[in-house]
């Protein structure tokens, strides 16, 4: 789907896919490829079952595993031709995020691949996952936010603390660069669709990082489908992430 991004062939609309977004041209593509290889594990036997963000749900012999399929996070991006655009798979073996066993996260622009297995630990292109030490300690240096105008209003107490501020356009990818500590907080001041972070949030807490809503409270009952939804404070961190909830709660 990579050559489509930016085009208007690549942009063509279907109807809604089940998470509640127009279905592009991109999109499809990526998710008949997912679907060709899992289809190929049900052939050789596996029992599973599918959410994807725009097939909905599909069963193939048994309710869990659950895989988690979203073919394109940051379809804007890709329709734009803005190369910063990924893959999330997760499998689940319940309905919550603490259910998440499995996760990768890839940039389909640069194939950089994120990866986590639960109580094994988080790696990037292969190799375990390093997170990178924190630069400033007066301020956080690098604060990403979810990608709508009005966040910045909402994060705005986060925003005077920080040095520069990154709104990438696809919050897997973003939720993983915050796992490695590439952001020292992410921020969700808007409820988002725990389906798109079922991943990302794998990959930080394998990694040390920690994630709540704005208001601290834990994320791992909430369930992974296409309606639930919360708000996100991440960091690499249990430090950095007590100082950013301290900040929002110094603000109200």
């Amino acid at each position: 789907m990579a050559p489509l991004s930016g085009t208007e062939p690549g942009r063509r609309g279907y109807s809604r896919g089940a998470g509640g977004d127009t279905t592009v041209e991109v999109d499809r593509i990526a998710e008949a490829a997912v679907f060709h290889h899992l289809a190929g594990l049900a052939e050789r036997g596996e029992r599973f079952s599918v959410l994807s963000e725009e097939a909905g749900e599909r069963d193939f012999g048994a309710p869990y595993p659950l895989v988690l399929v979203d073919p394109v996070d940051g379809s804007l991006n890709a329709k734009q031709g803005v190369p910063l655009f990924g893959l999330m798979l997760a499998v689940l073996e319940g309905p919550t995020l603490a259910d998440a066993t499995a996760g990768l996260v890839q940039n389909l622009s640069t194939g950089q691949t994120w990866t986590a297995l639960r109580g094994v630990g988080a790696r990037s292109d292969g190799a375990p996952l390093t997170v990178l030490a924190r630069s400033h300690r007066e301020r956080i240096e690098v604060l990403g936010l979810e990608s709508t105008p009005r966040a910045l209003k909402l994060a705005q107490p986060l925003v005077e603390r920080s040095h520069k501020i990154r709104i990438l356009g696809s919050m897997a990818i973003s939720l993983a660069l915050t796992s490695a500590g590439a952001l020292d907080v992410f921020c969700a001041p808007i409820p988002v669709r725990v389906f798109d972070t079922a991943a990302s949030l794998l990959l930080l807490r394998e990694s040390g990082g920690v994630a709540t809503t704005l208001e601290g409270e834990p994320l791992d009952g909430l369930r992974c489908d296409l309606s639930t939804r919360a708000t996100l404070l991440c960091a690499p961190t249990p430090e950095l992430h007590a100082e950013a909830l301290a900040t929002l709660r110094a603000a109200r």
